[in-house]
């Protein structure tokens, strides 16, 4: 099982705060492609992840046990 959590307006597309799903393993790349078509999130290309705490690119392998966080761009000034 892996932990996917959303942060600021994803909580709001995805309708929760986190969502466990039950894989073993999955790279980052099936995942924006599940999210996508179960969850209606149109477009995931300029949202960070991470996993367990470290940003991760496409082809990294989220595994058992793992915390996947979406982080959406942010502004400042």
């Amino acid at each position: 099982m892996i932990t996917v959590l959303f942060f600021a307006h994803l909580q709001e597309i995805a309708g929760m705060e986190k969502l466990t799903l039950d894989v073993d393993q999955i790279s980052i790349k099936s995942l924006k492609q599940k999210l996508k078509e179960e969850y209606q999130f149109k477009n995931l290309d300029q949202i960070m992840f991470a996993i367990n705490e470290e940003y991760a690119t496409e082809d990294e392998i989220i595994k058992n046990g793992d915390i996947v966080a979406l982080i959406p761009p942010v502004s400042g000034g």
